[in-house]
């Protein structure tokens, strides 16, 4: 990955709350750190610029991997990726009532879902814990 300046990665984390852009995992429970990912992967073409950085978390970020759209089962369309710099979470996504499921509300959101694997056995443990000490999901 290429390097990005220290001031260019605070101003990232900032305006991504510290949080994965996709699952909104925070990164005070994480045991590592959140990785700044490439909306549009440099494998694609994507740049190491500001406007094509976010913050990810590891399972997120090594499933989208060189990704930028995926299928939406329910419809069969390809669609793209949710763009967490540019679309609205709460648009696309919920928890389930027990905050242990993210749930798509859009192709879009369903698309990501499953093509980052979003609810995988990891996922759905690490929320469940969190739910439990009321630290789970993120308030706003």
């Amino acid at each position: 990955m290429a390097k990005i300046k220290k001031d260019l990665e605070e101003k990232i984390r900032r305006a991504a709350k510290n949080r994965c852009g996709y699952c909104l995992n925070p990164q005070e429970l994480m045991p590592y750190k959140l990785e700044i990912e490439h909306l549009v992967p440099k494998a694609s073409g994507g740049e190491t610029v500001e406007e094509n950085l976010w913050l990810a978390c590891r399972e997120c970020n090594s499933h989208k991997a060189k990704k930028v759209e995926a299928i939406d089962n329910l419809t069969e369309k390809t669609v793209k990726l949710f763009n967490p710099r540019r679309q609205i979470w709460s648009e696309h996504f919920e928890f389930s009532q027990d905050n242990t499921e993210i749930i798509g509300k859009t192709a879009c959101g369903r698309a990501t879902i499953k093509s980052l694997q979003m609810n995988n056995f990891y996922q759905t443990t690490a929320r469940s814990a969190w739910a439990e000490t009321n630290k789970f999901p993120p308030k706003d």
